[in-house]
Parts: structure tokens; C-alpha cells; sequence
């Protein structure tokens, strides 16, 4: 239910600040169309980090109520104190078990951890979480690298609690180590990086958590099933776009010069310069 093509979804804001369910409604139909394989709800690119736990709760909620079944979820849940992670975590235990197939876990970010941290702080999460925990190292945002050999450690000691990984360090001898561990094993590699994506698959990878799949679905979901190199070099230049000024502040530019959303996110983060909002215009 966690392979494919999941796609990390972005939260749409009102010029108020307040969540825009209307613009919610239209990009969930957007995934439903483009017949991405599952949706994550509440991650980095949802800046789950600016919204307050009301907030995060009526999202949650809306999505799963909308969604009804048509599509699987999986919900971010981490955090930088284990105990916070863990006490969430049993506090959400009855919505997990009824609407979702996993957690993503980032690692903790700021306190810089060691990986006997990192180790000790995911088996707390794992032995906490009511459904299966992939793992999600992206140090370029939290400043830590997961190393492959903590992970192996991790799946080996928990091995039906923590079933996989959304790898983003875009280091790919880093992860074709965790391919050749999952190829004998049940371990789920998933690429974090759209760029890298189809020769993620070529090596083993089981799928992409994407943020261009929040306005491109469809192609997204060919770069995945059919490893179709030529259609990512097609999008790189826009993926470039994408990340060139920090996430989602490049995905909301496109999804509103597509009409689906304002262009609206919550500091610190700030929408696109005008240069690249021309620039993705202009690739649109």
C-alpha cells in the first residue's frame, strides 16, 4: 500500500491565513485523477511545522472524510523530542488504526543526534506507532544523515514496526547500499528526490514520495512505473524551479498559476521571488 507513487501533499492557504478546504478539495481530486498510488498527509511539504494541533486535526480529519477510501494515506508524525513523538503518537493510536497504512517519520532536526540517538529514537517511535513507521532521512533539512548501516540495524531489530525508508539525502551511493540490503530483505527503499527518481527504480526502489506529483500526477506516476528517464530529464529543468527558492515555496507557484490554489504560505517561509515565478511561468 506504500509503494508507487505517493505524493507528499501541500496544505493551501487563504490570503488570511486560515486552510483553504475548497483549494483542499481540488487537489485531492487532482491525485484521485492523476491515480497517484497514496497520499502523505501532513509532512514537510504540508508545513505541518506552522500549523497548530487544531489545525493539523481538522486537516487530518477532512482529508480522510474526503478521500473516504479511494486513495491509502500515510501521515507525517515526528519531531525533534522523542517524548513529544511518542506521546502524539498515542494519542493519535484510534485514527491511525482506522484511516492510515503508515506513519513518516523525519529525523529529529536541530539537536544534531549521533546514530545511537537516531537508533534509540526511532525504536521508541516504532514501539509507540499502532502501524508500520518508514523512516525518512533528509539532512539537508534536519542536519543529520541516517546512515544505511543504522537503518539495516533498525528494520533488522524492527523488522514489522519499521518497514522502510524515504531516502532524500540525494546521495546515491548512500542508497544504493540500502538497495542491495533490501533486495534480500523486506525492507522498502523510496525515493525522496524527484530528480533522481527513476534511477532509483532501475536499482530496486519500490517508489517516489514526490512534490511535483501535487501538479503533475500523471507524469509522475510514469516516471515511476515505466522508470521513464526521458520524461524526467523533460521535467528536471522544472524540478530545478522547484527547490530553487526552499519548499513548497516552489509547488504552490505552479499550483497557482495552474488556478488551484493561492499563493499563500506561513512564515518563515515566503512565496517565490517574481523572477522565478516568471521562470516557472514561463516553463508551464
Amino acid at each position: 500500500m506504500i509503494t508507487g507513487l505517493g505524493t507528499a501533499l501541500i496544505t493551501p492557504f487563504k490570503q488570511n491565513g486560515t486552510v483553504d478546504y475548497d483549494a483542499l478539495k481540488r487537489l485531492l481530486d487532482k491525485q484521485v485523477a492523476g491515480q497517484v498510488d497514496y497520499i502523505v498527509v501532513l509532512g514537510t511539504t504540508g508545513e505541518a511545522a506552522t500549523l497548530s494541533r487544531d489545525e493539523k486535526e481538522e486537516v487530518r480529519q477532512f482529508i480522510v472524510n474526503y478521500i473516504d477510501g479511494r486513495l491509502p494515506l500515510v501521515l507525517g508524525v515526528g519531531g525533534n523530542c522523542t517524548a513529544a513523538v511518542v506521546d502524539e503518537l498515542h494519542r493519535l493510536t484510534p485514527t491511525l488504526e482506522a484511516s492510515f497504512e503508515a506513519i513518516l517519520s523525519v529525523c529529529p532536526n536541530y539537536n544534531k543526534p549521533s546514530q545511537e540517538g537516531l537508533y534509540q529514537h526511532f525504536v521508541a517511535v516504532a514501539q509507540a506507532s499502532p502501524i508500520p513507521v518508514l523512516l525518512y532521512n533528509v539532512p539537508g533539512r534536519t542536519g543529520v544523515n541516517l546512515l544505511p548501516e543504522t537503518v539495516i540495524r533498525l528494520h533488522q531489530a524492527m523488522p514489522t514496526n519499521i518497514v522502510g525508508i524515504k531516502e532524500a539525502s540525494g546521495n546515491l551511493p548512500q542508497i544504493h547500499t540500502l538497495l542491495d540490503y533490501a533486495r534480500t530483505t523486506d525492507l522498502i527503499v523510496i525515493s525522496g528526490d524527484d530528480g533522481i527518481a527513476a534511477e532509483v527504480m532501475d536499482a530496486g526502489g519500490k517508489g517516489l514520495i514526490s512534490v511535483a506529483s501535487n501538479a503533475f500526477p500523471e507524469d509522475f506516476g510514469r516516471i515511476v512505473r515505466e522508470h521513464n528517464h526521458d520524461l524526467q530529464l523533460h521535467y528536471a529543468p522544472m524540478v530545478s524551479l522547484l527547490f530553487k527558492e526552499g519548499n513548497p515555496s516552489g509547488i504552490k507557484t505552479v499550483l497557482n498559476q495552474m488556478g488551484l490554489i493561492e499563493n499563500v504560505l506561513r512564515l518563515p517561509l515566503v512565496p517565490n521571488s517574481e523572477a522565478v515565478q516568471r521562470e516557472i511561468q514561463a516553463l508551464l
